[in-house]
């Protein structure tokens, strides 16, 4: 017997990992504390490792995809990184289609995975990253998770992510979860899986809205939004999960991008490696508390690391006067 062939699963680390920490933070003195899910320490650094691993190991399980076969996925980054390294541990491989204008670092990682980065034309967006992955994973006879349909994208949150956050909240209860809105996965994950508990939680979608500080020329493209990565600016298919979900309400936060932007660099400066989409989740979880009151348990999550950001507005200087 080939002895290499043992390696994925002798390497395999995921299943072992322990549950990302909660914790409160308050960045002014008289600011709400909202409770955070440090999600970028995930072994790729982000919370998109909890829909890669629960997907991959199901496909793997069920027989959708074979040992060394193909992954494809469209991504602006975060999912793409994280696939790559789930597949990396699992024997897989991975092709990631990606809107042309995301940051050279999220491609270096993925390549450094071992995954293939393929770029759909910067003006389509994530409907030319979609039709691209769709083409080629026909082509190739691939996998595709198809994040933003697949049910165990907000599954994943619904049976780990959401747990983990009643068994660490002191009490054991959550009044509103906030976050932005990329697939819609965290959001109608965290919510489903606290009201499975018990809780009867306000959801809040952030909106990043335009602002000076980013946008306009040097914003990074991305597959969502060129002002806020990962941010979605539609919630067409949220709603329509939360309406099946007969959920009461979802409440929409629009936050101005400069706020994002400025609360992000707050939070580094506090030793939080985070990213933009940190920023507004964190900005837009105050403007939650503000409504609910100040004894009010709000919870969001710090999606991902820092360093898929340094070439992107979080990490410009402003030029001298």
């Amino acid at each position: 017997m080939n002895p290499t062939r043992r390696l994925p699963d002798l390497n395999h680390y995921l299943d072992r990992v322990a549950p990302t920490p909660l914790v409160p933070v308050r960045l002014d003195a008289d600011g709400p504390t909202i409770w955070c899910k440090l999600e970028f320490l995930n072994p790729s650094g982000s919370t998109k490792d909890r829909i890669a691993c629960h997907i991959l190991h199901k496909a793997v399980r069920t027989g959708a995809v074979a040992p060394g076969g193909l992954v494809v996925e469209a991504s602006s980054g975060s999912t793409s990184i994280a696939m790559a390294l789930a597949c990396a541990q699992l024997g897989l491989r991975f092709a990631a289609v990606m809107p042309e204008g995301v940051s050279r670092e999220r491609r270096l990682i993925i390549e450094a995975y071992g995954g293939e980065v393929h770029f759909s034309p910067r003006e389509a967006g994530i409907l030319g990253a979609l039709a691209g992955a769709a083409a080629m994973a026909e082509e190739r006879g691939a996998f595709a998770p198809l994040q933003f349909e697949n049910p165990d994208n907000a599954a994943a949150h619904r049976a780990h992510t959401a747990r983990e956050i009643l068994a660490q909240i002191p009490g054991g209860w959550v009044d509103a979860v906030v976050s932005g809105v990329g697939t819609g996965g965290t959001l109608v994950g965290l919510f489903e899986g606290l009201r499975d508990q018990g809780c009867s939680p306000r959801a809040f979608a952030a909106r990043p809205v335009t602002g000076e500080a980013v946008g306009g020329a040097g914003a990074e493209c991305c597959s969502f939004s060129g002002r806020i990565p990962g941010v979605v600016d539609g919630l067409s298919t949220i709603y329509t999960r939360f309406r099946a979900e007969r959920a009461d309400s979802l409440e929409e936060l629009d936050v101005p991008d400069d706020e994002a932007v400025d609360v992000a660099r707050r939070l580094l400066r506090e030793g939080f490696p985070v990213g933009l989409s940190s920023g507004l989740n964190f900005r837009a979880a105050m403007m939650a508390a503000g409504r609910m009151g100040p004894d009010a348990r709000v919870v969001t999550v710090f999606p991902d690391r820092m360093e898929r950001y340094f070439s992107t507005e979080l990490f410009r200087r402003a030029e001298p006067a």
